[in-house]
């Protein structure tokens, strides 16, 4: 019998972390969202023609990469932000129309893990979830969960102050302050996107996706 916090009944769904990955029906297509600042500094290399293994990105990321790489076998592992969040709506169209039927699509926020490993909600991802979500819906692809909903309904009413929304809450912050994770992303060749530019809505119209184990643009 299905559980009813698997979501099942719903086309887009959403839940958190690597926990919420599992305990969601299996989806076709996975979007990882971690805006501050894995999925938003992927999308910018990729948009650039780099291509970013997530190996590698296991070295500076906690959050975001581990979801990519608890995704199950065979969904498509896209990343999403508040940076790209129309292309990811448009990205779940295009591999909609390849399958030729219904997809199902799993928004995973990934959260902030604290020092013991306890998930915490992250303001900036909820937010970059509401924005595909909200994408998505415009695309006709509205069949949410409540969950969904929520996140899509909350980033409208609050797009206009995305920029001192994300800047103000901890995460943001934290990275203002300097995080060892910003030298490690640069060690990594690759340039860590600040935290005004993770507010930015629609800066780049470059997708993440996930094969053999490295980031690649969708196409």
């Amino acid at each position: 019998m299905p559980s009813p916090f698997d979501q099942s009944p719903y086309q887009v769904r959403l839940d958190w972390g690597v926990s919420g990955l599992a305990r969601l029906a299996p989806a076709d297509v996975v979007v990882v969202i971690d805006v501050l600042r894995f999925s938003s500094t992927v999308a910018d290399a990729v948009a650039a023609g780099a291509e970013v293994e997530l190996a590698g990105a296991l070295d500076w990321s906690r959050n975001g990469a581990a979801v990519a790489a608890a995704a199950p076998t065979g969904a498509t592992v896209l990343l999403g932000a508040i940076r790209n969040a129309g292309a990811v709506a448009r990205a779940v169209q295009v591999e909609q129309e390849r399958r030729q039927g219904r997809t199902s699509v799993a928004l995973i926020p990934a959260g902030e893990l604290d020092a013991a490993g306890e998930l915490r909600v992250a303001v900036e991802d909820q937010l970059g979830a509401g924005a595909i979500a909200a994408a998505l819906t415009d695309l006709g692809i509205d069949h949410t969960a409540p969950d969904a909903a929520v996140a899509a309904e909350g980033f409208r009413a609050l797009r206009r102050a995305l920029k001192h929304l994300i800047g103000a809450t901890g995460s943001g912050r934290e990275l203002q302050a300097g995080v060892s994770a910003t030298d490690r992303i640069r060690a990594a060749g690759l340039v860590p996107t600040s935290t005004a530019d993770a507010a930015v809505l629609d800066a780049v119209d470059a997708v993440p996706v996930l094969r053999d184990g490295r980031f690649t643009r969708f196409e």
